[in-house]
This record gives structure tokens, C-alpha cells and sequence, in this order.
């Protein structure tokens, strides 16, 4: 159940901003808050109790409280920028107060990490939150800006294709810094 929320969750990110583009027309914003807050509920729900573990899932929820309440077409657009903010929060965070989320999924495969691994999973890290607050500004002058299309193109299309280019350059790296160890 936990893995079907999780990919609910994913679905609705990945389609979010062309729900809006195209559900507007159908939908009330009060109608995306309650899907939405829905989703983040059964995963804050599914969840095991972890300290701090729920706060994301808490700042979408209290987002979709508000969209709910104020029913603004204009706040629809702040999701992604909600989104990359809380990202950049986790993942600087766990820069500060460790371990780095690439350290802890890199452990996952491989749990006795050498020390130069874990430099580099700390360096990772902090290129993800480069990109999140790249991001996340993008996508805010966007919101701020720009019609409904482009705020569409580039949260729907755009910003996937950078995080798999980051993606693809981080692993083309790994390659290249395994091979030297």
C-alpha cells in the first residue's frame, strides 16, 4: 500500500502541472487542494514515525488547506515551487545534520561506503540542492510571470529533462570516479 501511494504521489507530480493547464477549465481549485492533501495524507499516514519524517508531507497539506480555503486558480501554480523548496530543505538539511540523502540511498546498495564515496555522495548533495533552488527560482518567476503555457511547459516538461540530465551527468561521473578507485 505504502509503495501505491508513493506512486500516487509521483503521477500527480509528474502530471500536476498538466492537470492544471488542462482542468482549470473543469475543476475548482478547492477540487486539486482535496486530491492533493488526500495523497500527501495517506502518505504521512503510511509512513513509520520517524522524528521530523512527516514534515513535508505537513507543509503540502497545510498548502492544499490553504488552496482549499482561498479557491485561487493563481495559488494552483505554487505547487512546484512548494515542492523544490521542501527538497532543497531535506536535502540541505541533511547536509547540516547528516547523513546526506545520497550518502543514505547509496548505503542502501552498498552499506560499508570508503571514505572518498562518501565525499562524494556529500558533493552530490549539495548539487541537488543547486538545482532545487535553480528550480524552484525558475518555476517561482514563472508562477509570478509568465502565461499559464510556459509555466506548463517548463514545470511539466522542462524541469524533468534537467533533473535527468543532472541525473545522467551524476552517474557518467560515478563511473568515471569508481574507475579511478
Amino acid at each position: 500500500m505504502k509503495r501505491l501511494i508513493g506512486l500516487g504521489l509521483v503521477v500527480a507530480g509528474l502530471l500536476y502541472p498538466f492537470a492544471v493547464y488542462f482542468g482549470m477549465a473543469h475543476f475548482a481549485p478547492w477540487q486539486f487542494a482535496l486530491l492533493l492533501a488526500g495523497l500527501w495524507l495517506a502518505r504521512a499516514l503510511s509512513e513509520p514515525r520517524r522524528p521530523g519524517g512527516h514534515w513535508m508531507a505537513g507543509v503540502a497539506i497545510g498548502f492544499c488547506a490553504v488552496l482549499a480555503l482561498l479557491d485561487s486558480p493563481a495559488l494552483l501554480r505554487w505547487y512546484p515551487v512548494l515542492i523544490n523548496a521542501c527538497l532543497l530543505g531535506l536535502f540541505g538539511l541533511s547536509l547540516k545534520f547528516g547523513p546526506p540523502v545520497v550518502e543514505r540511498l547509496a548505503r542502501l546498495r552498498e552499506p560499508q561506503l570508503p571514505e572518498a564515496a562518501i565525499r562524494y555522495t556529500r558533493q552530490v548533495t549539495q548539487a541537488w540542492c543547486v538545482f532545487f533552488l535553480a528550480n524552484g527560482l525558475v518555476a517561482t518567476a514563472l508562477t509570478l510571470w509568465a502565461p499559464l503555457s510556459w509555466w506548463t511547459l517548463y514545470n511539466g516538461l522542462i524541469a524533468y529533462g534537467l533533473m535527468g540530465l543532472l541525473f545522467a551527468i551524476e552517474w557518467l561521473i560515478r563511473q568515471r570516479v569508481r574507475g579511478r578507485s
